[in-house]
This record gives C-alpha cells, structure tokens and sequence, in this order.
C-alpha cells in the first residue's frame, strides 16, 4: 500500500461532471477543437477588454529585479523525468520552453488588490518567440505542442501561493492521472492545466502587502520563490489526505483531499485549516503491486 492511501471507510464513488458526462462535440468531432479554442480565446480576450473599461481588475504588471526582503516560500522542481526514451526530446525540449517563460514571469509583483494571470504575464507561445514542442497531456493522452511543459511553472507558482494568504481566483487541474508517484514529491492533485488564454491560474492579493515571484531553471531543477517586504504572522503547511484507488466499471479513479493547515509562527500552534480541494480523475496507467486498488459498485 502506498504511505497516505487508505482503505476504509469507501464512501459511493462520485465522478466529476467531466469524467461523467457523455463525450465533448470536439472529442466526437476533432476537427472542430481549433473553431472552439478560437472562441474561447475570443471570449477571453472580451472579459479582460471588459474589466479593463469596468476598473473591477487591476491585473499584475510591473516587475523588479531587486529581491523583496522576506521569504515566504521556495520550491525546487526536477526539469527532467525519465520516461519513454522515444520522447525524450520533448522533455529537453521543454526546459528551453520554461527558461522562456520563466523569464516573462520573474520578478513580477503583486501588489494590494492586484491580481496575477499566468497567461497574462507569460503571453502566448509560439515559435516566433523561440519555443520549441515540449509534452502536452489531452484527454489523459500525452501529446506534443509548441510551449508544452509551461504548466510545470504554473504547478510551482501554485504550490508556492498555497503557502501565502493569497487567493487562488482560478484554476484548472488535468482530469487524468497520467503518471505514477514514482519520484513524487508535491501531493497528487495540486498541479494546474494552462492553455492561453482561456485555461488559466489566476491569484489575487487581498492584503496589505505587496508579494513578489520569483523564477529561474537551473542545471536540474526549476527554481521559484515567493516574497514579501514583512514577516508574515503565519505559516502554512498543505497536506494530501484520504488518498484512495477505486475501480469501477473497469476503469481505475484516484481520489483525494488536499488541505490547508494554518499555523501561529511565533508558537507554532495551528490556528485553523481549510479544505482546498477535493480531487477525482481517471487513471490512464495501470496501478503497480504497491497499490490497492478497491473494487466499488
């Protein structure tokens, strides 16, 4: 069994209406998905003119090369996972596509009442801007794309703003489970999908205190930062709990909790937690011997 996973009690498996409902017009009909990512753009495109003119969003813009003074979180990621040999590429691939973007993104600061769009910062990728096709994930399938491998960044800004009294606007998880844990080191169910610009991870600042990202690539891993200008009063830690494989209808689905612990810095008590989310997809990868896997109706 792997360490988290429980067995007991197995509440009625309730998929999402992603994985419940019959298929998409575009999965049925492929050559309609770039007419609809065309008028998701569109309609994208229309409510950031729109909150532009209403005032309601003051988006995040200006940038610092000068480090706030206080640390709120750090968080390495590794660039390269060993899979099938036969797409390597995609992953090198992929550390030239984050480098780009990671210099669109570092030093960006957010300021009171401001809000952080990952697409808004990061911009499009195309290769007029030098990035190459890197691993995408549709429908639980791996895939190649100009750009693929950016949502690597978008995982770490997220996991980093976990940490903080940020608000997270909105976000967009896989709904398939495409790997196993092997080398796992953030909770299953934290990572973000982004597609620009309508797939989004969108973080406001409700406080009083400017926050500052940062990011760069290293010789192995991705590196970021999250700062402040003034000690926080709390820290926080965020926890996987109820991890469980369940198989229905032949197919195998992963659920869990991810959860929030707040805790008082200066005695180290919990002050209180919260449940950030409560996560189901389908597992594309057959379960190794190591995991139980509970048979539901």
């Amino acid at each position: 069994m792997n360490p988290g996973t429980t067995t007991a009690p197995v509440d009625p498996l309730e998929l999402p209406p992603r994985l419940s409902a019959p298929p998409r017009l575009t999965q049925r009909h492929p050559w309609m998905l770039p007419v609809a990512m065309v008028a998701h753009r569109a309609r994208r495109r229309t409510q950031w003119v729109r909150d532009a003119w209403s005032g309601g969003v003051v988006w995040a813009s200006r940038h610092d090369a000068s480090d706030l003074p206080v640390r709120v979180k750090q968080h390495g990621s590794l660039l390269l996972r060993e899979l099938d040999p036969a797409r390597m590429h995609l992953q090198h691939n992929k550390v030239t596509n984050l480098r780009l973007a990671a210099r669109r993104l570092d030093g960006i600061v957010v300021g009171p009442g401001e809000t952080f769009s990952f697409n808004r910062v990061v911009g499009s990728c195309t290769r007029r801007k030098g990035y190459l096709d890197g691993m995408t994930l549709a429908d639980g399938a791996a895939g190649s794309g100009v750009g693929g491998g950016i949502c690597q960044l978008a995982n770490l800004v997220h996991w980093m703003v976990l940490h903080s009294p940020l608000t997270v606007v909105e976000r967009s998880e896989h709904s398939f489970d495409p790997f196993p844990d092997r080398g796992r080191v953030l909770p299953w169910g934290v990572g973000c999908s982004i597609v620009y610009n309508y797939v989004d991870l969108v973080v406001r600042n409700d406080t009083d205190r400017p926050f500052q990202l940062r990011a760069w690539v290293g010789e192995r891993y991705l590196h970021g930062q999250l700062r402040t200008d003034e000690r926080l009063p709390h820290s926080y830690r965020v926890e996987a709990r109820g991890e469980q494989f369940l198989r229905r209808d032949g197919r195998v689905f992963r659920r869990n909790q991810v959860w929030r612990r707040v805790l008082d810095r200066r005695s180290g008590e919990q002050v209180g937690e919260e449940l950030v989310r409560t996560n189901c997809a389908l597992v594309v990868y057959e379960p190794g011997p190591g995991v139980d896997v509970i048979d539901v109706d």
